[in-house]
Order: C-alpha cells, then sequence, then structure tokens
C-alpha cells in the first residue's frame, strides 16, 4: 500500500445528503464539498460519486471538469467504505483490497443502519476502475483508521481496530497479522486512542499522519486541562520511542488542534433526529483536527475553522510540504456531519497512486 503522499492519478469523493447526518439536507455541506473537489481538482482528477436522486443537482453544482458518477450509498465517507489499492512494484499490478465495512461499529455503536449500500462501494469503485480486488467478507476495517508510510510500516489506534464492534472474534495479533497479509507490511505501530469524542472510535486519520517515511504530524494542544492533552501525550510518548519498518526513529511535528467547536442549536436542529443515527446535539464537541488533511499531487487540502491556529497550521504544512501548494477550506460544514476531508486513493498500472 502505497504512502498518501505518493503520485495520484485521482481522488474519489462521495457527495453528502442525508438529512439525518447533514444539517439542512446537506445544502451547505455540498457547497463546502464543491471547494473540496474543486480545490483537489486544480492537482489531480476528481471523481464524485452521487446518488441518483442527487445527480442532477451534483452535476449542476460541480464543475464540467470533475467526472460525476451516480452510485448507490449511504453516506459521504468515502476513504472508510472504498477500497484499498495496492500495487506491485516489479508488475505494476494493481489490486484493491475490499474490507468489510459495518458504519464505524455496526449494531454495537455503528453510526447509522441500514450500511449495505456503502459496503458495496468499494467492489463497485474497483469494477470502474477495471481492477480485480480482495474481498474480506470477515474483516472490518476503514481506510481512515490506518495510515501507512508506502515502506512497510503503518499506524493504527487500539481504540478503534479492538472495538467490539468491529472484529471481536480477532485477536490484537489476528488483526496485526491480516494487515500485514494484505498491505505487504513489516511493522504496526499501535496509539493507544484517537482525537477526544471521535466517533468513529478514534481514527488515526484525524489524530497522525505520515508527512513522508520517518516522519509525521500528530494533533496537538499544551492546554493541559483539555482531555485531548493527555491523549496527545501519549500518542507522542509512544512515537518517540518507536520505530518504524526500516528501523529509523520518527520525527515527530505537533500541529496544534484548533480550540474545542461545538454544536450550535442551530446546527442541531436543522439535523433530522431519525432512530438509528448518531444525534447531533447542542452543545456537543465535535473531534476538530488538521491532521485530517488531503495530501494531493501537487497540493495540501487542510481544513480551516476560523481559529487563531488555523493560520498556524498552514504555516507548519508549508513547511512540512514546501513543493505543495497548501490550501485551506473552511470546513465546519464537513466537521458537522461527522468528519473531515474524506478521499480515496489509488495507484494505477502506470505507477501513479489514484486518491
Amino acid at each position: 500500500m502505497p504512502g498518501e503522499f505518493e503520485h495520484h492519478d485521482g481522488c474519489w469523493i462521495i457527495w453528502p445528503e442525508r438529512p439525518d447526518n447533514w444539517r439542512n439536507g446537506g445544502k451547505p455541506a455540498q457547497r463546502v464539498f464543491v471547494q473540496v473537489a474543486a480545490a483537489i481538482a486544480e492537482f489531480e482528477p476528481v471523481t464524485v460519486v452521487v446518488s441518483r436522486q442527487q445527480y442532477r443537482n451534483a452535476r449542476n453544482m460541480l464543475p464540467d471538469h470533475i467526472r460525476v458518477i451516480e452510485m448507490s450509498n449511504d453516506d459521504s465517507w468515502m476513504r472508510d467504505c472504498g477500497p484499498t489499492f495496492v500495487v506491485n512494484d516489479e508488475t505494476g499490478e494493481v489490486r484493491g483490497v475490499d474490507w468489510s465495512f459495518n458504519a464505524w461499529g455496526g449494531l454495537v455503536d455503528g453510526l447509522y443502519f441500514p450500511w449495505d449500500a456503502d459496503d458495496q462501494v468499494a467492489q463497485k469503485v474497483c469494477e470502474i476502475e477495471r481492477i480485480d480486488r480482495y474481498r474480506l467478507d470477515d474483516f472490518v476495517l476503514e481506510g481512515g483508521s490506518i495510515h501507512v508510510d508506502g515502506e512497510g510500516t503503518l499506524i493504527t489506534t487500539e481504540e478503534c481496530l479492538l472495538s467490539p464492534g468491529r472484529n471481536p472474534h480477532l485477536t490484537k495479533e489476528e488483526i496485526e497479522n491480516t494487515l500485514k497479509e494484505y498491505l505487504n507490511l513489516e511493522k504496526v505501530i499501535w496509539l493507544k486512542r484517537g482525537i477526544y469524542l471521535d466517533e468513529t472510535n478514534g481514527h488515526v486519520d484525524n489524530i497522525c499522519n505520515f508527512v513522508r517515511p520517518g516522519e509525521v504530524v500528530l494533533a496537538w494542544t499544551d492546554d493541559k486541562n483539555d482531555p485531548q492533552y493527555e491523549i496527545s501525550k501519549e500518542a507522542y510518548d509512544i512515537l518517540t520511542n518507536e520505530t518504524d519498518a526500516k528501523g529509523r526513529k520518527l520525527k515527530v511535528h505537533k500541529l496544534h488542534v484548533p480550540s474545542p467547536v461545538l454544536i450550535t442549536k442551530e446546527e442541531s436542529e436543522g439535523v433530522d433526529a431519525v432512530a438509528g443515527t448518531l444525534p447531533r446535539k447542542e452543545g456537543d464537541r465535535l473531534a476538530a483536527s488538521y491532521v485530517n488533511y488531503y495530501t494531493a499531487n501537487g497540493g495540501v487540502i487542510v481544513p480551516q475553522f476560523n481559529d487563531p491556529n488555523d493560520e498556524k497550521a498552514i504555516n507548519l504544512l508549508k513547511e512540512l510540504y514546501p513543493d505543495r501548494k497548501v490550501v485551506g477550506i473552511y470546513a465546519r460544514e464537513i466537521l458537522l456531519g461527522g468528519g473531515n476531508i474524506h478521499c480515496i486513493t489509488q495507484q494505477q498500472p502506470s505507477g501513479k497512486v489514484k486518491k
């Protein structure tokens, strides 16, 4: 599995619309998704997946050079339900890993029901791209729960991969062995937890990301009274005492989180209350982080929150990615839906990665 920072042939995104997750029928979020898609399209081709009901609306809102494909889906988290692409370095052959998807916990603590349309997305993407796939019917995994360096190292969290709603029939060692087998890994680094109150059970993509092999960014706060401090400090201690698959000590860059982002009354009332879907309540703290940025071919697309740390985040990413253009997009509407910028990368037979 290549690292996200490697070359892409394109980017896949799913259009937001469900009214029990996105406020006001998803209209505010759709406008932000258009900005995200247009920003990424400056650097690589973008494909947007959209339901039959929203096809004409999405096609009208999105720029003409962005491909729009009609596909059934349950919600807009392509990184989590889409395929993980792996490449044979010798032959250039590409295959997709089609993990089972159960909406972040199934009937134990999943975020919505049903999720069967999302669980078919990976297969459909692979068929559109005309590549073979490995289907794992007995192994639940979301793409946002793992990050790799492209050289045999993977970072994840125990909070997520060992959660009872994923693979309770497997031990930690068995989970690690499955990841090693399908992604050709040599080393798995286990952080304990993800961002505070992250409803995905602590996805790693919101707390830690590879900048390049041997180098990571980590969500951080200096406020010792914030519950995030203990989580980030714990992760920092693990990372600074670990080595990667090549035996390198990791260089850790602290990327400060914004001040706590809370759901307003207006935002809460704009989301339909439906049984089986996680409610959005006034005053709830959202899992805001700059680490969940998207690394495009010549750019970095980073969420912004109208916070003093916005500029600091952009400046740090400019230092870490000197050959890429850093683009900030106000992402509160995406965060309200439960996440940040969510896309997938794909490796093509040309040897280039598609995200």
